[in-house]
């Protein structure tokens, strides 16, 4: 009898407790920021951190509360120009601190010299790398993205940046520029309005 009513008094505590948080979740909801949500939809998930901050959504945050649109090397101009166009701010270019680098490159370990120590798992933001403790490591060259934060962690300096050889699988059209970059070309006269010079 005395554990049926222990157990009933915990049960009525759970019940009282929920229905406690339930309320409190839709009494005291804090709503998102929805600008945030739209920056973060179109920066590349790849939580590299080289724009500085620890992932994709830390930097929305911070885009949003004013800081530059052009720090995400993953991105390109592509983003910058699709952030310029949702927040109506000017297009940038790349920031060079954080360039891009023209030649894309995919982490490579050198198995035999692997320890297995897990650093360089841990460093990954994408998951890419395969491994146990002790065990040799190894990388999903699918999923890499090239963020090199793999590289500095490894206490053996086994990792390299290899680049992807230009194949009909990984070769793209390069993005055209844009206009702004041709408006030095343009000429004004007194009687006709500016035209461009043809070079």
């Amino acid at each position: 009898m005395t554990i049926i009513i222990a157990v009933s008094v915990l049960l009525g505590l759970a019940i009282i407790f929920g229905l406690v948080l339930g309320f409190s979740a839709i009494k005291f909801h804090v709503e998102g920021n929805p600008i945030v949500d739209q920056i973060d939809s179109i920066l590349p998930q790849t939580q590299c951190g080289q724009c500085g901050h620890p992932g994709c959504r830390p930097y929305a945050e911070s885009i949003a509360e004013g800081e530059a649109i052009n720090k995400c090397p993953p991105g390109g101009q592509a983003t910058i120009e699709a952030l310029a166009d949702l927040l109506d701010v000017e297009v940038l270019e790349l920031d060079g601190e954080h360039d891009e680098n023209p030649i894309k490159t995919i982490a490579y370990i050198r198995e035999d010299e692997c320890i297995g120590c897990t650093k360089c798992i841990q460093a990954c933001p994408v998951d890419a790398i395969l491994g146990a403790a002790k065990q040799m490591h190894t990388v999903i060259t699918d999923e890499c993205t090239g963020c090199d934060l793999c590289v500095a962690p490894c206490p053996v300096d086994c990792i390299d940046m290899l680049p992807i050889p230009t194949t009909l699988n990984t070769w793209k059209w390069q993005a055209p520029q844009p206009y702004q970059t041709h408006s030095k070309n343009l000429i004004a006269t007194d009687k006709q309005p500016a035209v461009e010079t043809l070079s």
